[in-house]
């Protein structure tokens, strides 16, 4: 008898369990989140999930499930009702997987019984650090970022979760998606190339993007697909590479939102892009990918996955070790031969059924 009354406690406790998770950081981020909200969520199957992200993420927020509420934070007087909201949320626990001055004004506003973050010594030294009561010891710089956001969950007895992303496409992403293919006759294998990224000293030079298409359209038969956003700065590189290029390619740059751009890349038998949002949808899906890294660390962000190839300046071949203290290099340094190479190898892999 007094174990069914403790289990019926435990099931209870379960179902109220009030968690706040704030990321404000960048789509990457949000995207290298899902793992530990799907880990929250099979842990509290019935607790009620808050998220906290920025504007810059919004395109997003309908492929990310197992939340029940979503706070934008804009900066403006508009987000006065939802810090009422935090304020009066009556949460067990906050996590604060940002660590900067408005993420820890946020936490401190909650009045969650439990306020998380990760440990670092300079932290411990600056106001800020009084918005925590409980500080776990996940060094960022010595962690990839899906490890970082998953230790955080360990005050709540989550250990060794799926470090597997989760996103799930809303039916408009994919039908706006299958609509582009279809206008374009792209067919049912194609390639994309997504080049672009709001950081320029990503960008690599734009004939070496036309010696890849030219290679995959004439030597393997494929469609190339080139994606990118609306930035004059993407525009301009877009324009390069297709005035480079000696073959047909089909141009969906600036046509796509963000999770009609996921669901090509879902549908694609290859990308090709640099460290942008792009590969973690990839990822995602499993979609086979090789992925140009140069001024960031891929120690910290790269695809695990075994149909994923990383390229870094000065290598000789795909990545195998990762390093915490690989510094920058030139995007410049990764030559042609060795993406193609890369794409062969995947290339001539056999494709994962179609989904």
């Amino acid at each position: 008898m007094l174990g069914v009354e403790r289990w019926t406690l435990d099931v209870r406790f379960l179902s109220l369990v009030n968690i706040l998770l704030i990321q404000l950081k960048r789509i990457g981020d949000l995207i290298l989140t899902t793992p530990a909200i799907a880990a929250l969520r099979q842990k509290f199957p019935e607790a009620t999930l808050s998220l906290v992200v920025a504007p810059a993420v919004e395109e997003l927020l309908p492929a990310i499930s197992g939340v029940d509420k979503i706070f934008v934070v804009r900066g403006k007087a508009d987000d006065a009702l939802d810090w009422l909201a935090l304020a009066w949320g009556k949460f067990d626990y906050c996590l604060d997987f940002t660590r900067n001055d408005r993420s820890s004004f946020l936490t401190l506003l909650s009045q969650a019984q439990k306020r998380i973050t990760a440990d670092h010594p300079n932290l411990r030294t600056k106001i800020r650090a009084r918005s925590y009561n409980e500080f776990v010891e996940s060094p960022v710089r010595h962690l990839h970022t899906v490890d970082y956001h998953l230790a955080l969950l360990k005050p709540l007895g989550i250990h060794d979760a799926s470090r597997a992303i989760r996103l799930d496409l809303p039916d408009s992403a994919v039908e706006k998606a299958d609509q582009l293919l279809k206008s374009a006759q792209a067919g049912d294998e194609f390639v994309i190339l997504h080049p672009g990224s709001a950081r320029s000293e990503k960008f690599w030079k734009a004939e070496r993007w036309a010696e890849l298409i030219d290679h995959c359209v004439q030597e393997r038969r494929m469609k190339c697909v080139l994606t990118g956003g609306r930035s004059s700065m993407e525009r301009t590189q877009i324009g390069a590479i297709k005035a480079s290029t000696r073959s047909d390619v089909i141009d969906l740059s600036g046509k796509t939102d963000l999770l009609s751009l996921a669901a090509l890349v879902r549908k694609a038998r290859l990308l090709i892009t640099v460290d942008s949002a792009p590969m973690h949808f990839a990822a995602a899906w499993e979609t086979p990918q090789v992925v140009l890294f140069g001024p960031t660390n891929p120690f910290h962000w790269h695809p695990r996955s075994e149909s994923a190839v990383i390229l870094l300046g000065l290598g000789n071949g795909p990545v195998s070790e990762f390093h915490p203290h690989q510094p920058p290099v030139p995007m410049n340094q990764i030559s042609t031969q060795s993406v193609i190479d890369a794409m062969e190898s995947l290339l001539s892999a056999p494709a994962a059924p179609a989904l």
